[in-house]
């Protein structure tokens, strides 16, 4: 079946059949198959959560069916979390590269455009656990305590995601602060230019004046010479 542009059986069947010790073989491929997905629509907070969703679902209907014990489970699916936080990060990492171009282009972070964007950013650790929490709800059986006990310790630990959501915000900020002041200082430069050259354009604008004066005053002297004849 697929869903989200995620091949849920294929995820079923390798976590069914999974062992505790193909864990990083787990990760891998949950990690791919979010990212294929991401990367096949437009990244919006909805199709994020639409990914996760279906990942999250799959990933729990395969360690259901699997004969493993609880500690085994939780332990895949520590891997499939990861998996999807190794793919997620590639977002936060592609927003980050897309919002650096404007940033160099002095683009103020505070616009309303550029403001939603950078919020999207920063909840994307929030987004995560939550769709991942409420998929996870409706996951019932067995399978229910080992992703409690996964999302625990991940909320303690933080994510990949969050850590550097955060240090993407931090980063641009800083950047769009210097774009602007550098283009505040390249403004206040030619502005300078034009003043330093402003006394010499006065200047050549006083001479066409006097030059304009000086021939009409002579015209007018000869005119007068004229009459008096």
């Amino acid at each position: 079946m697929i869903k989200s542009g995620i091949d849920q059986d294929a995820i079923i069947s390798m976590f069914s059949q999974a062992t505790a010790k193909q864990g990083e073989t787990l990760r891998k491929a949950v990690s791919e198959a979010t990212l294929k997905a991401l990367q096949g629509r437009e990244l919006s907070m909805e199709n994020i959560r639409k990914v996760l969703k279906a990942v999250t679902e799959a990933s729990s209907a395969g360690a259901a069916m699997n004969p493993a014990g609880p500690v085994d489970i939780e332990a895949m699916l520590t891997k499939a979390f990861s998996g999807m936080d190794a793919a997620l990060l590639q977002a936060v990492q592609a927003n980050r590269k897309a919002l650096e171009q404007f940033a160099s282009q002095g683009v103020d972070m505070q616009s309303k455009q550029m403001k939603s964007a950078l919020a999207n950013v920063e909840k994307m650790e929030d987004v995560f656990f939550a769709t991942v929490s409420k998929a996870v709800k409706d996951a019932s059986g067995p399978i229910q305590g080992p992703w409690d006990q996964v999302l625990s310790a991940m909320k303690l630990s933080g994510t990949q995601t969050g850590n550097q959501a955060q240090a993407a915000i931090e980063q641009l900020m800083t950047q769009s602060r210097d774009a602007i002041r550098d283009s505040r200082a390249s403004s206040m430069k030619a502005a300078q230019a034009m003043m330093d050259s402003y006394s010499a354009l006065v200047s050549g604008v006083l001479i066409g004046m006097s030059e304009g004066l000086a021939q009409g005053g002579s015209a007018t002297a000869g005119e007068g010479r004229a009459r008096k004849k």
